[in-house]
C-alpha cells in the first residue's frame, strides 16, 4: 500500500486504530478538519486485502462508520454523520464487503414466496446449520477464562441488542412491519427500561466482573467478530438491504432459544448466579416466540407481499448462520490450542 500520513489521534476512544484505513477514519469522524484521505485509503485497502472479512483495518474502519450513525460513541462528531467523504468511504467498503459475503455464502433455493412456505424453509436453513456448537463447549468444557471472554466477545453486538435490525422498521409495511415491532418491543423491554435486553446483558457482564461500557472490548476482539456486527449494520442501515436484514433477524431467532439455554447452564456449571445468568434464560422464552414471529410473521409475509424481496431475504438468514458459524469456529479454534481468542490476550 502506498505511504498516505495519518495525523494522530488527538481525542481518545475506547478503542485504538489498527492501521492506516482506520486511523485516518477514527481522526476524520472526530475533528471535521482532518485531511480527507480515507476514501482513497479505502480503495487502497479492498485493493490489497486478501480477505475483507478477517481484515482487521477494514472492520474496524467499517464499524466506527456505523458508530457515528448509531452514536456510540461521543467522541464521534454528530455533524460529521452525513458527511459525504466519509460516506463515500463507507460505500467503498460496504461494496466490497457485500460482494465478498455473496461470493462466500450460498443462497439456498428460493421458496414459493408464501408464509408457509418461507416460513418452512427458513426454519430448515437453520436446523440444517452445521457449525460447530460454541454453546454446547460453553455448556460442557468453558473455563472461566473462556466464558470472560466469550461475554467480551459477545459485548461488541449485545451492548447494543436488536438496534441493527430496528433500522427496517421505517422501511416495512403492513404485517412485515407490525411482526417487526413486536418482536422488538420485547428486545426493549416491553416498556420497562429494567428488562431491555441490551440492560440485562450489561447486568451479566458486571456480575462477572467485567466492564459494561459499550465499547470497552473492541480493542480486544478480532475482525471477524467486528465482521458479524458490520453486517447486520450493512444490512440494517441501507434500505435496498431490507430483505436481507429481515432474513438475517429470522435465522438470528430461530437459533437463539437452545443456545441461549446452554450458555445460562454454562455460566451455572461455573458457579454464577442469576446476575449473570439472568440474560440468558431470558433468551430461552422469548426468542421461542420470537422465532415464530420472525420466521411467519415478518420474513413470510415480506415474501409474500414483495416476492421481489424474497433472494435477499433468504440470503441474510444464510449470512447470519455462517458468519455467526465463522465466528463461533475462531473461538472454539483458540480454545482447542490451548490460545485466547482474543486479539490481546487480554489479561484477566
Amino acid at each position: 500500500m502506498s505511504q498516505i500520513t495519518v495525523a494522530p489521534e488527538t481525542i481518545r476512544l475506547p478503542f485504538v486504530a489498527r492501521g492506516p484505513l482506520s486511523s485516518c477514519v477514527l481522526h476524520s469522524l472526530t475533528d471535521s478538519s482532518a485531511d480527507r484521505e480515507h476514501t482513497e485509503l479505502a480503495r487502497l485497502a479492498v485493493a490489497e486485502t486478501s480477505d475483507v472479512i478477517l481484515d482487521d483495518d477494514i472492520q474496524l474502519a467499517l464499524f466506527a462508520l456505523y458508530a457515528s450513525a448509531y452514536g456510540s460513541f461521543q467522541q464521534f462528531d454528530p455533524a460529521l454523520e452525513w458527511d459525504p467523504d466519509l460516506i463515500e468511504t463507507r460505500r467503498i467498503l460496504e461494496e466490497h464487503f457485500e460482494r465478498t459475503l455473496r461470493e462466500k455464502i450460498s443462497t439456498p433455493d428460493l421458496p414459493h414466496p408464501t408464509v408457509d412456505t418461507v416460513s418452512r424453509a427458513l426454519f430448515a436453513l437453520a436446523e440444517a446449520d452445521s457449525g460447530p456448537s460454541l454453546s454446547r463447549y460453553v455448556a460442557k468444557k468453558a473455563t472461566r477464562e473462556q466464558a470472560r471472554e466469550f461475554l467480551m466477545q459477545r459485548s461488541i453486538y449485545t451492548l447494543h441488542e436488536a438496534d441493527p435490525h430496528s433500522w427496517a422498521i421505517p422501511r416495512l409495511h403492513g404485517r412485515a412491519k407490525a411482526a417487526l415491532v413486536e418482536i422488538q418491543a420485547d428486545e426493549y423491554g416491553g416498556g420497562r427500561p429494567d428488562r431491555v435486553h441490551a440492560t440485562i446483558f450489561a447486568a451479566s457482564m458486571r456480575g462477572f466482573g467485567l466492564e459494561d461500557t459499550y465499547g470497552a472490548y473492541v480493542d480486544d476482539v478480532p475482525a471477524i467478530t467486528l465482521a458479524s456486527h458490520n453486517m447486520m449494520s450493512m444490512f440494517g442501515i441501507n434500505r435496498r438491504l431490507v430483505g436481507a436484514i429481515v432474513g438475517h433477524l429470522a435465522a438470528f431467532e430461530m437459533t437463539s432459544s437452545v443456545p441461549n439455554r446452554m450458555y445460562g447452564d454454562g455460566f451455572r456449571r461455573l458457579g454464577f448466579g442469576d446476575d449473570v445468568t439472568d440474560y440468558f434464560d431470558e433468551h430461552v422464552e422469548a426468542d421461542a416466540v420470537h422465532e415464530q414471529i420472525a420466521g411467519r410473521d415478518l420474513a413470510g409475509a415480506l415474501a409474500e407481499d414483495r416476492p421481489d424481496l424474497l433472494e435477499d431475504i433468504m440470503f441474510g438468514a444464510a449470512a447470519c448462520l455462517a458468519v455467526d458459524s465463522w465466528a463461533g469456529a475462531h473461538m472454539l479454534r483458540a480454545w482447542s490450542n490451548g490460545e485466547s481468542s482474543l486479539r490481546t490476550g487480554a489479561e484477566s
